[in-house]
């Protein structure tokens, strides 16, 4: 019954507001694109109609051409699919703001995740109080904004979004009109490539619209109802990636740094006066003249002529608000003191820096830096040669630890320069702003105890001591192989006996595990199941050495790099898996279409937290798997990595992907500071590919191959070997697995193999499309089964109706991409044709990722 009322609420509250408020968009008289609005309700019908008869796309389009004859010159052809491109573009944009808008009233703020609920269980169960309040002293969020190359919409448009939202909300159709033409006539993309700060600026407005005043909500919250956390300052973190991380993003310097750092503590400072602001007009008593003038000139000061060299003044600050209460209460029967309160909370909260800055690098970069160390400062029997042929324990027995400052004037490499640079300029960000500034510093791809181990050497040759290091050290686990080892590595680093007092004044150790790298080299169901067993046996490790252990989750926005329902594996740990800590990126449109807006923000927030009080609330004991019940997932994640492996292994698949998806002009949209591979100037080779872009072009191509291949092979293995019933029990009892099934359903759901079906015939290509066709047949057979449903998706009909409606409004892109991929390959790089097919291709490719909202 509650899922037919919430299906019955959406389709009021959405689908049938979106096809009120799409009709009018689409009589707008927009400047380039008149009548376009006309003809695309019937180019829609006819996409869908001719895809579903499994027709190529190129006769889609040519069909449809010849039945509207004024189009039959090539150009006015092309320039009409430009303009169905801006108008769809636009659309996603509408369907966004109304499911927005309807956010909290369709079912999707379920009782069982909400802060609120908890809190008034929490009322009338002491006991559970206590518990509650016992865990959130040392529970910690940590959410980290990356740059990665998902996030397609421009500033100007997030603001639209925002204010058509809130219109939609109130039903103000004079303003929704006036929001409709605004974002009709402007612009969606980008003329230049951005810089690492611009990425910033961009993400900024996330910080300071959105996460600035939900997470100061939600503090506020905790600390009204549970009183005891009112001096915990940090159960919700910040973590930022612009900026800092360069790996494999040679436009990151430590110019970038200093330039973000900077911005992030104007953009904050900003955000405290405006509070001020209103601070100052309601505080007009006597007697505390004094300190509303130190605080005027402090924030006015930050805000507007920031220092070269900015101090900590969050404690100064914190010193003039509480001076001002102190009045308030005394002599002014504690008038406004809310107001004094929630700026308080805000600057204990954020501080003088926002949110922090994460450093990463890769560890190939690291080891170059560490031989200019040894170069200047170890004995000449442990040059070049002779360390590098050392083994791992003879190299972690040599390093020496030495407190010196090394000359840069002789590194020729900008990368390791680099290096050096930003490990001095990290003290002066931790001046200005304190330790939490910036304080972590990432190792990608980390194969060794000895790159971690290195790393502090690179602090100490730099003006770092051994006694005052505040850097967390965080080694990045990516491959499969990576995940097998990293119990091994954290054993040698745990049992160094430098490496030990430093986790121990530390209070604890941060590992992160990247699902995007893992999947692409192991396939969906394996990745999952390596990331649940290395954190198994990490905890394990980490417990047996009495270290504090956070796992820091490297996730993406679809299924095949993590995302989906996040908050549902955070739920479902078990007690072999450390959870008192919850650190997760959150990547490209993921966080428009997660963090976007208050309410969003607000509940996704709360589930996470939810999340992370369940295994102590509410204990569920099918989450800690047994043996059985390990060795069942294990055997299927072995079938279903084979049958991965051999796709990847193909001699079609990399060639495959190139000719027929948009991979190649990845690299052309200008969203990223960062290249789509590794090796820029290099043939193409699967290990270069940045996972990002090689789930991309699957989801461009609408087969969505990292989300779902080999699971299908996987469960029908399992059938056959007479463990149906176990496996369909699983489903029921571990939230882990049903998350896993779950998850893959949703990428299922985002498939469509008909715009491709041309291919099955295709002499080259047409035994390969099948196999993937067949997997695909497969899987979806296996997952309706598992879950007793009639289709994919079954138990979130929200969800499933979002994703049908998403689908169905980019239908037309799709098809317009398909078609100029088919053109292409018909002429050669020297007609003028080509580009045009070409850029068609590229402005294709933002609106399909911005209304799968997880699909990149």
């Amino acid at each position: 019954m509650r899922i037919e009322k919430q299906e019955t609420v959406y389709q009021n509250e959405v689908l049938t507001r979106f096809e009120l408020y799409n009709s009018l968009f689409q009589t707008l008289p927009f400047q380039k694109i008149k009548y376009t609005g006309a003809l695309l309700p019937f180019f829609t019908l006819h996409c869908e109609r001719e895809v579903e008869n499994q027709v190529d796309p190129k006769t889609i389009i040519e069909d449809f051409f010849e039945k509207y004859g004024q189009y039959q010159q090539d150009m006015d052809a092309v320039d009409l699919l430009f303009r169905i491109i801006q108008y769809i573009e636009r659309r996603v944009v509408l369907f966004d703001a109304i499911e927005d808008a309807a956010f909290v009233k369709t079912g999707r703020s379920e009782d069982a995740y909400l802060l609120g609920s908890l809190v008034k269980q929490a009322a009338a169960n002491e006991t559970l109080n206590e518990k509650i309040i016992e865990k959130l002293k040392n529970f910690s969020l940590r959410l980290v904004l990356t740059a990665h190359p998902t996030q397609f919409y421009p500033g100007e448009v997030l603001g639209i979004i925002t204010d058509l939202t809130e219109a939609l909300k109130k039903n103000d159709l004079d303003n929704i009109v006036l929001l409709l033409q605004q974002l009709g006539k402007t612009p969606f993309i980008k003329k230049e490539k951005p810089t690492p700060v611009d990425e910033a600026i961009s993400l900024a407005w996330f910080l300071e619209n959105v996460f600035y005043p939900v997470i100061s909500t939600i503090r506020k919250q905790l600390g009204n109802n549970f009183e005891s956390l009112e001096s915990k300052d940090q159960i919700i973190q910040l973590g930022f990636w612009p900026g800092g991380d360069r790996d494999g993003n040679p436009n990151v310097s430590v110019e970038s740094t200093k330039e973000v750092s900077a911005l992030l503590r104007t953009i904050l400072f900003r955000a405290y006066y405006r509070d001020f602001r209103v601070l100052k007009r309601r505080i007009t008593f006597r007697g505390v003249e004094k300190y509303m003038s130190n605080l005027q000139q402090i924030l006015y000061e930050n805000s507007f002529n920031p220092s070269p060299e900015p101090e900590n003044v969050k404690p100064y600050i914190i010193e003039n608000l509480e001076s001002i209460r102190d009045v308030l209460d005394g002599q002014h029967n504690g008038l406004f003191t809310e107001l004094v309160d929630d700026l308080a909370l805000k600057v204990k909260t954020f501080g003088c820096y926002f949110a922090s800055l994460d450093i990463r690098q890769d560890s190939s970069i690291l080891r170059k830096a560490h031989q200019v160390v040894r170069d200047q400062t170890y004995p000449a029997e442990l040059n070049k040669d002779r360390f590098d042929d050392l083994s791992e324990q003879e190299k972690n027995d040599s390093l020496q630890f030495r407190e010196t400052s090394i000359s840069l004037t002789d590194i020729e490499d900008p990368l390791v320069f680099d290096t050096f640079e930003v490990i001095k300029y990290i003290k002066r960000m931790q001046e200005a702003g304190g330790e939490l500034a910036c304080h972590r510093f990432i190792i990608s791809n980390c194969q060794y105890a000895s790159d971690i181990l290195q790393l502090m050497e690179l602090f100490l040759a730099n003006g770092w001591t051994i006694e005052e290091l505040p850097i967390d050290f965080v080694p990045l686990f990516e491959t499969v192989d990576d995940l097998e080892r990293a119990a091994n590595v954290m054993t040698t680093l745990y049992s160094h006996p430098v490496y030990q007092k430093h986790i121990q004044k530390r209070k604890g150790q941060t590992i992160m595990l990247g699902f995007s790298d893992s999947t692409k080299d192991g396939g969906y169901l394996r990745a999952n199941w390596s990331i649940y067993k290395a954190k198994v046996e990490l905890t394990a490790v980490s417990r047996e050495h009495e270290v504090d252990l956070t796992f820091f989750d490297g996730r993406g926005g679809p299924p095949a790099r993590g995302g989906g329902k996040t908050q549902a594996f955070y739920a479902s740990m078990g007690t072999e898996v450390e959870n008192n800590h919850i650190q997760l990126t959150i990547q490209g449109q993921t966080i428009s279409s997660l963090y976007g807006s208050f309410d969003t923000a607000h509940y996704n927030i709360e589930q996470l937290l939810q999340a992370g009080l369940a295994s102590t609330l509410n204990p569920r004991p099918g989450d800690t798997l047994n043996d059985s019940e390990k060795s069942l997932i294990e055997s299927m994640a072995e079938v279903s990595h084979k049958k991965f492996l051999d796709l990847r292994h193909h001699p079609l698949f990399l060639e495959y992907l190139e000719e027929k998806s948009p991979l190649k002009f990845l690299s052309e949209i200008n969203i990223s500071s960062r290249p789509v591979k590794r090796n820029g100037n290099s043939k193409l080779r699967l290990e270069d590919l940045r996972a990002i872009s090689f789930v991309t072009s699957w989801s461009q191509l609408k087969q969505g191959i990292p989300g779902f291949y080999g699971v299908g092979s996987a469960l029908e293995h399992a059938e056959k070997t007479g463990k149906w019933d176990a496996v369909q029990a699983l489903y029921r009892s571990s939230g882990m697995f049903k998350t896993i099934i779950d998850n893959c359903s949703m990428a299922m759901s985002k498939i469509n193999f008909n715009i491709t079906s041309h291919l099955a015939e295709d002499e080259k290509y047409g035994e390969f499309w099948k196999v993937m066709k067949e997997e695909y047949d497969r899987t979806k057979k296996y997952l309706v089964k598992i879950s007793n449903g009639d289709t994919l998706m079954d138990e979130f009909p929200v969800d499933r109706e979002s994703i049908a409606m998403r689908e169905r409004i980019i239908l037309p892109l799709v098809v317009i991409q398909h078609y100029s991929i088919q053109k292409l390959s018909e002429i050669d790089e020297s007609d003028p044709m080509h580009e045009v097919y070409s850029k068609l291709i590229t402005r294709t490719i933002f609106g399909i990722v911005n209304a799968g909202r997880n699909l990149a």
